[in-house]
């Protein structure tokens, strides 16, 4: 099912117009991201050898799905920092110290859509901005739609899952040791994944 616009190299430069799919149509609204059934999480390699995963307990975004008008669609969501969650209360401790996200002054993490595309099936790349501390640069989220379904509550809901690779270099998080044997104690690139449940919002009176 087409949440966004797919790109179409080979479309002609007119404007045509192209049938609302009623399935689709039906899924236009606002959402909000539900953190009880939702998780904001990463993986990065630790020594060289392995890997630590961990997530951020706490977040809040929202969704606006517009199916007669994907283009329209977009997505935002703030996290906050000290959720983070590796297993290891010193371990969090240090991430959120100012070696790495200084969580005192910078609090929460956020993420702004600008464009979406289909890639091709249920599979879809996002972009926005992603400010980290007091960086924001470019990122592309390829996520998968899982589909939609009313809960036995009677929300409505949509689900996404998916991930992206980043630097973290790019955002400022520098802090590093170098091991006796060579390499570094924490990889620059890090693996952030994404499973989003979303509820449909009442419509406004």
């Amino acid at each position: 099912m087409a949440l966004f616009n797919r790109k179409n190299n080979n479309a002609p430069s007119t404007t045509a117009t192209l049938a609302v799919d009623p399935a689709l149509a039906a899924l236009t609204g606002d959402y909000v991201i539900d953190p009880a059934h939702s998780s904001i999480g990463f993986t990065v390699r630790h020594a060289m050898v392995t890997n630590v995963r961990g997530s951020f307990g706490e977040h809040e975004g929202s969704l606006t799905l517009d199916g007669a008008n994907p283009a329209n669609s977009a997505a935002s969501i703030d996290v906050k920092i000290a959720s983070i969650d590796t297993g290891i209360a010193d371990r969090d401790g240090h991430l959120v110290s100012g070696d790495f996200f200084d969580a005192e002054t910078f609090p929460v993490m956020s993420f702004r859509s600008t464009s979406a595309e289909q890639l091709g099936g249920d599979t879809y790349r996002v972009t926005g901005d992603l400010t980290i501390k007091d960086v924001t640069r470019p990122l592309a989220i390829d996520l998968e739609f899982n589909g939609s379904a009313t809960d036995v509550y009677g929300n409505e809901r949509v689900g996404f899952e998916g991930g992206t690779d980043i630097l973290r270099s790019d955002w400022g998080l520098t802090w590093n040791a170098a091991l006796e044997t060579g390499g570094v104690m924490v990889s620059d690139k890090v693996k952030l994944n994404f499973d989003i449940s979303a509820i449909k919002a009442a419509p406004q009176a």
